[in-house]
């Protein structure tokens, strides 16, 4: 049958039809692909910047709770600083300790931090999405300081961490020395792969307990035998330095050092830059001696004191073989157990030695100096924990440590901050 004219403008009118149709679902579809290509691109930038807020937020909290101060005001000022408020309409803030999600929960020192945007869309009201809502979240610890023994109890501790096999060792023992460990291990910080830990000759090293023998780095071992235990622990966890504890304040305030030159003995406070003891003086009495000098006690020299500090600034210790020197830390007050002390700064020699009725109780803590062991013949041993940058051990003694916790110094670990989620 042929189409009349009229037939066919029919067809085209009903065509026109179906074209609006179309035209009006694809304006749709393209509505509903701006609002998820707009709106959704919204949503992802702001939900990132939350999560940026709450860490920062979490880490203000975390330190100023530490520090001591409104940790709370602290941590709402910071969210607001980056853009979120707490206003109850656009945004809100929570801050909880302890936390309310796992694996935290009921742990306080952690502290959580949500934070809640509501992103209104631009295209999406036309879909029925007239407002998208971000909720993200963080947690910080916050550790406090605690008090307890330096570098976990080892008593002998190297703490450079780095050295070399040919010069700066970072532990050497040679010659026919020995060392004798009791009460703590010993501990090398040196990340060298080939020598952090380096033993030459008869030197030897006898742990006489299960403390650890552990080194960051590798070791070079002539005579395994003289070594106990072997092997020893390599590939340790290495510690920070500077040490990740608060140094002991020493001082003497404006109290200067007297000399009974009559007794031979001497008053606690400040000496000069004369070396020390002064000749005559062979006994301390008690209290913190601040010496700008060196200390150094000769061959047929003694000196005694109980209750003392002794802090070398800048100068050197030298401990000859034949002195006679018996010296114990504090029993109590904050410097309890601290004897000998060389500031980090100071990168000066301490050299270790004394005659067999020599005796030695208290920490003997110089994290920046060379310390050098060449003979400490007295059965009673060192009742200390020995701490140095680099430590060689030389001479023909047998050199008995016998660390106890309770005689030597106790420090704060340095508060930590975490940022855990």
């Amino acid at each position: 049958m042929k189409k009349t004219f009229r037939t066919l403008i029919n067809y085209k009118k009903h065509e026109r039809g179906q074209a609006m149709i179309i035209i009006v679902f694809s304006l749709i579809g393209l509505l509903g692909v701006s609002a998820l290509a707009i709106d959704g691109s919204n949503a992802f930038a702001d939900r990132s910047r939350a999560q940026n807020a709450a860490s920062a937020t979490a880490l203000t909290a975390a330190v100023s709770r530490i520090e001591g101060d409104n940790w709370r005001s602290a941590a709402l000022a910071t969210a607001a600083a980056n853009g979120y408020d707490n206003n109850g309409i656009t945004n809100t803030v929570e801050l909880n300790t302890p936390p309310t999600s796992d694996p935290y929960t009921g742990n306080p020192e952690y502290i959580e931090v949500i934070i809640t945007s509501y992103v209104d869309t631009y295209f999406g009201p036309v879909i029925g999405v007239p407002q998208i809502v971000n909720r993200v979240s963080a947690i910080s610890q916050s550790k406090p300081a605690v008090l307890g023994p330096m570098f976990d109890g080892y008593a002998l501790v190297s703490l450079a961490p780095h050295s070399r096999c040919d010069r700066d060792k970072s532990f050497w023992i040679h010659g026919e020395a020995t060392i004798s460990l009791e009460g703590g291990g010993l501990f090398i910080n040196s990340d060298n792969p080939d020598c952090a830990f380096v033993q030459f000759g008869s030197g030897s090293i006898r742990i006489m307990d299960e403390s650890p023998f552990a080194v960051v780095g590798g070791a070079q071992v002539q005579k395994p035998k003289l070594i106990t235990p072997f092997p020893m622990q390599t590939g340790a966890v290495p510690m920070a330095y500077p040490p990740a504890f608060q140094m002991p304040k020493v001082g003497c305030g404006s109290d200067e050092a007297m000399v009974d030159e009559v007794n031979g003995t001497m008053t606690a406070g400040n000496w000069g830059d004369d070396e020390f003891p002064p000749k005559g003086v062979h006994s301390l009495e008690s209290g913190t001696y601040c010496i700008n000098g060196d200390f150094i006690l000769e061959g047929g020299e003694r000196l005694n004191g109980s209750n003392v500090v002794i802090l070398v600034k800048s100068g050197e210790i030298k401990i000859s073989g034949d002195a006679e020197i018996k010296l114990s830390a504090p029993k109590g007050g904050d410097l309890k157990g601290l004897l000998f002390y060389m500031p980090i700064k100071n990168k000066s020699l301490l050299s270790l030695n004394g005659n067999a009725d020599s005796s030695l109780t208290g920490t003997i803590l110089a994290p920046g100096a060379n310390v050098r062991i060449t003979g400490f013949s007295s059965e009673s041993g060192l009742h200390s924990q020995i701490i140095g940058y680099y430590i060689e051990v030389d001479g023909q003694s047998n050199v008995i440590i016998k660390y106890k916790d309770d005689q030597n110094y106790d420090a704060f670990k340095m508060p930590e901050v975490i940022l855990t989620q």
